[in-house]
This record gives C-alpha cells, sequence and structure tokens, in this order.
C-alpha cells in the first residue's frame, strides 16, 4: 500500500480494537461459541465499489489471529462489481467475529470514498482537469482518508497546514486584501508556493502581481471562471472549488481551470455495502 510514511498502520489497529473490544473483549463470542472453533467465510461486494483499505482490513483479522489464512482476490484501486468476492479468510472464530466490524467499518468507509471519488473522476474524464481532495477529512483519518482518494483516482491536495501555503478569504480579509496577503506570504520565504483564493475577478490581478504562484477561483459562477481563465491566459494554475457536485463538475473542468477540489469526496461519501458471509465448508 502506498499509504504515508507517518502513517502508523499498527498504531491504527491497536486503537480501534481497543475502542471496539474495551476491557472485557466480545463476551458474546466467548459465551456462545468454543475457543477452538473455525471459522470461514467470504467478504463480498453488494455493490459495485472501487476498492481501499482491504489490505488494512485484513490486518485487523491478523491481529487478533496471527495463524489466519488469508485468500485476497482483488487490491486497492481495483474495481469490483455486485457479488464480487475480495477476500476469503479461514481462522478461529471468536477472532474472526472479534475483528469483524473494526475491518468491516474502516473498509467499507475507505472504499465509499473510493467509489465517489472514482464518480467524480470519471465525471470530468477527458477534459484534462484534475480532481483535489481537500482537508475536509474526519479527524485522525485524514492519512487513510487522502489514501482512499488517491485510490478513486484523485490527487492529494495539503496533507496538513504547513505542507502548503493557501491564502483563504479571512486570511485576505485580516490582512486588508489578497495583495497585501500574498505580498507577506511571499516575503516570509517559506519555500513553499503560495496559493490564494479569489472570488471575484478583479481580484486576480493584484494577487498575479504581487507574486501568487497559483489562484483558487471560490465558488465563481462558470461565466466568471471562464473570465478567469482568459484573463490569467496560462500564468499560473488554477483551481476551481466550492459546491462542487457530480452535476456541475463536467460543466466546471469544461472552463478550463486544470484544478477541481471536491470536499465532499472524504467529507460526505457513503460507506459501501459489503458483507461478511459465513461459509459451510
Amino acid at each position: 500500500m502506498a499509504l504515508p510514511n507517518n502513517f502508523d498502520l499498527d498504531q491504527f489497529v491497536t486503537l480501534v480494537l481497543e475502542e471496539d473490544l474495551g476491557t472485557g473483549g466480545d463476551v458474546t463470542s466467548n459465551a456462545t461459541i468454543d475457543a477452538n472453533a473455525r471459522f470461514t467465510a467470504d467478504m463480498n461486494c453488494r455493490q459495485p465499489i472501487m476498492v481501499a483499505g482491504l489490505e488494512i482490513a485484513v490486518a485487523f483479522f491478523k491481529r487478533l489471529d496471527p495463524a489466519v489464512k488469508v485468500e485476497q482476490l482483488l487490491h486497492d484501486g481495483e474495481t469490483a462489481g455486485v457479488r464480487t468476492t475480495l477476500l476469503r479468510l479461514e481462522g478461529n472464530a471468536r477472532a474472526m467475529l472479534a475483528a469483524e466490524r473494526s475491518a468491516l467499518n474502516t473498509f467499507q468507509h475507505l472504499s465509499g470514498i473510493a467509489t465517489l471519488t472514482r464518480q467524480y473522476v470519471d465525471a470530468i474524464s477527458g477534459t484534462g482537469a484534475i480532481l483535489l481532495d481537500t482537508r475536509k477529512t474526519i479527524p485522525g483519518l485524514r492519512p487513510l482518508e487522502k489514501y482512499a482518494a488517491r485510490m478513486g483516482g484523485a490527487q492529494n491536495h495539503r496533507m496538513r497546514l504547513d505542507d502548503g501555503v493557501l491564502i483563504k478569504d479571512n486570511h485576505v480579509a485580516v490582512c486588508g486584501g489578497v495583495a497585501e496577503a500574498v505580498r507577506r506570504a511571499k516575503a516570509a520565504n517559506t519555500g513553499l508556493q503560495v496559493q490564494v483564493e479569489v472570488d471575484r475577478a478583479e481580484q486576480i490581478e493584484p494577487a498575479l502581481a504581487a507574486g501568487a504562484d497559483r489562484l483558487l477561483l471560490d465558488n465563481m459562477p462558470l461565466h466568471v471562471l471562464r473570465e478567469a481563465v482568459a484573463l490569467v491566459a496560462g500564468r499560473v494554475p488554477l483551481e476551481a472549488s466550492g459546491g462542487v457536485t457530480l452535476e456541475t463538475i463536467r460543466e466546471i473542468a469544461e472552463t478550463g481551470v486544470n484544478f477541481i477540489s471536491v470536499g465532499r469526496i472524504t467529507q460526505s461519501a457513503p460507506a459501501v455495502d459489503i458483507g461478511l458471509d459465513y461459509l459451510t465448508i
């Protein structure tokens, strides 16, 4: 997996299992299932999906039963149709059932992000525009959610506040204007490109004159986006953002912007329908 270098999968699995198992463990399975009972199951799709987080799901089962046998049939970044079997597990029944919900919750959430992301990517296919994610993520899950967005075909925008300069409307308001905000950012010599948000065409030239390396065109109607693309004429990359939906993204891409950022692919993606189905062998 191409997870970020600073993401600790072992720690993530530990924290999630501690949240679900508590201090007493899976009391239901322990009370009803023999300690040596075996469990064989398929993880199956119940809708078409983009796969993201399958290896992470496997890590939960391996944590509770290191001897579990796993046959993984698909990998992250691949598509799966209805009734597709993603993997088969054979292991200790108590351990498999205790890990099931943590594994499914994680996998369903990440595949939901990848699946919605792919729908947006497909909607702008052929336009030349690139889909970006945002920092609108669930606290603590950003590395995984941005990973899922990559699996769906998007590119990652900033991971954190320290890896990119993005001057937003409130920065502009405090500084007294777009040009002054950009001037201060350039003078800080961070070594990073300076991107600034503009919401009116008349802000574009002052931003460029002050040295902006990239513009974020925020909540602009289509005719203003076209005006902005013509005005900039390729001098810096342009990113459109704000209220983008599956119904509107194609028209936005066709204005000629280079990037389109969509917060809802991480913020509002529904979990996909995946089940762990017991097999009688």
